[in-house]
């Protein structure tokens, strides 16, 4: 299938508009995953135009994500663009821990590298800030590391624009990732027009916010015991009811388009200025065929009207962070 590539920052790297996020293929906090499974969402995710990747050191409590992606690799490293996150692991009692000192970042950028059987990623990040670590110090780590050739490109995720200021005098960015979807717009109003001026590409994550967006969670919805979801303000009380009264609004504008409202909310995340790609988590082939099918929605501006006038009615979103 062939796909509109964007281009990635200021690189050569050609990417799919919608990603596959690689979380849920841990199974760290989605529930009934197995091997057999993710191969096929991975395989499904390729045969529907997506070449772009995205996993971390710590999407596992041993990168499982990582090694099921290895598989990939080993059939055509060259089409498929990796993209691996470093300075975030889970310790021996499953808590998480932040550490973007130099020598974690080359040790855990080293240790992807071998699980998912390559000598260099498209994309490496930071994966968070370490408050006990200057962000100067960690851009030249990760500095260094794309200067030997074991990453294309560095990217940050989860920093405040004046962090991602501070990285990008020590070393170039390639790409930034944040939360960014219909509900979650703050980083429109700085980081956004910043990066369109340095031409940094902007990755999104949760363009369906935990699946709230996907239109597949009905009022009376009740979550297993495990389901992470359950903790969220969003899922909870009035901004529940607030949230389901929005879908209701946004199945009307997909009925009108024959899509699903899953394809609607990432079709319009995509069309966003400065959004270069969406990255869509999936633990199962069904679901990342599609979310892959928004690249093909023709999202017109009386649609965009819509949802407009929805979000008004919706009133105030979260902001950028607070979910």
């Amino acid at each position: 299938m062939t796909t509109n590539l964007r281009q990635l920052g200021a690189t050569s790297i050609g990417v799919s508009p919608v990603a596959m996020g690689c979380w849920p293929i841990a199974g760290m906090t989605s529930l009934d995953v197995n091997p057999t499974d993710s191969l096929k969402t991975l395989r499904a995710a390729v045969d529907s135009g997506i070449n772009f990747f995205d996993t971390a050191y710590c999407y596992g409590t041993d990168g499982e994500s990582e090694k099921l992606i290895a598989n990939l690799v080993r059939d055509d490293r060259d089409s498929i663009v990796l993209a691996t996150k470093c300075g975030l692991h889970w310790d021996v009692e499953g808590t998480r821990r932040f550490d973007a000192t130099p020598s974690t970042l080359r040790r855990e950028c080293e240790e992807s590298l071998d699980r998912l059987e390559t000598d260099h990623v498209d994309l490496l990040y930071l994966h968070a800030p370490d408050p006990n670590v200057p962000i100067a110090e960690s851009a030249a780590a990760l500095k260094s590391l794309l200067d030997e050739g074991k990453t294309r490109g560095v990217g940050v995720s989860n920093l405040q624009l004046d962090q991602i200021r501070e990285f990008h005098k020590v070393c170039t960015i390639t790409a930034v990732q944040l939360p960014y979807n219909l509900l979650q717009r703050g980083i429109e109003n700085d980081i956004v027009p910043w990066c369109r001026e340095q031409q940094i590409s902007i990755v999104a994550y949760w363009p369906l916010l935990k699946g709230l967006l996907a239109g597949k969670l009905s009022r009376d919805h009740v979550f297993e015991e495990g389901d992470g979801r359950a903790k969220y303000p969003m899922f909870q009380g009035e901004e529940w009811e607030k949230n389901q009264d929005f879908i209701d609004e946004l199945a009307s504008v997909a009925r009108d388009l024959r899509i699903s409202i899953a394809q609607l909310a990432v079709a319009w995340a995509i069309d966003q200025a400065g959004i270069t790609s969406a990255l869509c988590g999936a633990k199962r082939a069904d679901q990342i065929e599609e979310t892959a099918a928004a690249m093909n929605v023709d999202f017109d501006t009386e649609s965009a009207g819509k949802i407009d006038a929805a979000l008004e009615r919706r009133g105030t979103p979260f902001s950028q962070w607070a979910v």
